[in-house]
């Protein structure tokens, strides 16, 4: 066994746990601006740890490189709060399961990786675990395990998460193809030193300051912030150091078993409601999920 894929296994969990920890402090309107500010700027905290592994001398011509990356894994983030705030758990962190596959096509077209037949059925599953996941009912349990008319945005959130997986997909290439030159102590503190401010430009952005947050919001947003910021750290590091980047995201793609898991087994400790759409149609997710992991399998063995 690749002993560095506990480092992605590792994240599949805590990235669950940043999920519903943030998708509670999104109950007290802190705002996807604020949110995304917030664990932007942890992240970048985080990633210094990194500094003492060090690297060669800085080549500042290339500091483009870092800021490509920056870009792109700023706008994974943003999209990724975007489908947390506007759907459920349940679905969008299935759903950019999808990433195991774009990582595979774009290590095709960036770093000229051949894809095996292996990775077309695991495209296939793949779209047809997106399929179930899609699938609910036309009414929704409330608190009191009635149904009500309340509409659900499962679409819009699939579309949102699939755009977060593909740009979270062009950024582990891209790690992977530029990091080595740089050394991991170097580029990625640099990349998330630039992400954190890309992040300024939230500011303006904010409906309110950070004063007005709620008190009992603070726990949640903080914790969630410092487990996303975790498990980005042990990904990106693990892709940077070991490349393999898809065999690394085949692994950290549990995170949508997880994440169905948790909701239906635990989401109510974090006030999460999605357990009340019913046993059907959590059901149908977890045979998504299920379907996903199926995909994921095939790819490692490919």
């Amino acid at each position: 066994m690749k002993i560095y894929l506990l480092f992605p296994f590792f994240s599949s969990v805590t990235f669950v746990v940043a999920m519903l920890l943030l998708k509670r402090a999104t109950s007290f309107r802190v705002g996807i601006w604020r949110t995304s500010f917030v664990v932007n700027i942890i992240t970048a905290l985080l990633f210094l740890a990194l500094l003492p592994l060090g690297g060669p001398p800085i080549d500042y011509s290339l500091m483009w490189q870092p800021f490509v990356v920056a870009v792109v894994f700023f706008s994974g983030q943003v999209l990724t709060f975007l489908a947390l705030e506007k759907g459920d758990v349940s679905i969008a962190t299935p759903t950019m399961g999808v990433k195991t596959i774009c990582v595979a096509w774009l290590s095709v077209l960036v770093l000229g990786i051949e894809i095996p037949w292996e990775l077309w059925l695991s495209a296939v599953l793949t779209f047809a675990a997106i399929g179930l996941l899609s699938i609910r009912s036309g009414r929704k349990r409330n608190g009191k395990g009635l149904l009500s008319n309340e509409p659900s945005h499962v679409g819009r959130t699939i579309v949102i998460a699939l755009l977060a997986a593909i740009s979270y997909a062009l950024f582990d290439v891209l790690v992977q193809k530029w990091a080595p030159a740089w050394g991991a102590g170097r580029f990625l503190p640099i990349m998330l030193g630039m992400c954190g401010v890309l992040s300024l430009g939230f500011i303006p952005l904010f409906k309110e300051p950070f004063g007005a947050i709620h008190p009992k919001a603070w726990p949640w947003l903080i914790g969630g912030a410092l487990f996303m910021g975790i498990q980005a750290l042990s990904l990106v590091t693990s892709v940077a150091l070991f490349g393999d980047a898809t065999s690394i995201n085949v692994i950290y793609n549990a995170r949508g078993l997880w994440s169905v898991l948790a909701v239906w087994l635990v989401g109510h400790w974090f006030h999460n409601t999605e357990q009340n759409l019913g046993g059907e149609v959590m059901g149908i997710r977890l045979a998504g999920a299920a379907m996903m992991t199926i995909a994921i399998v095939v790819t490692l063995l490919s």
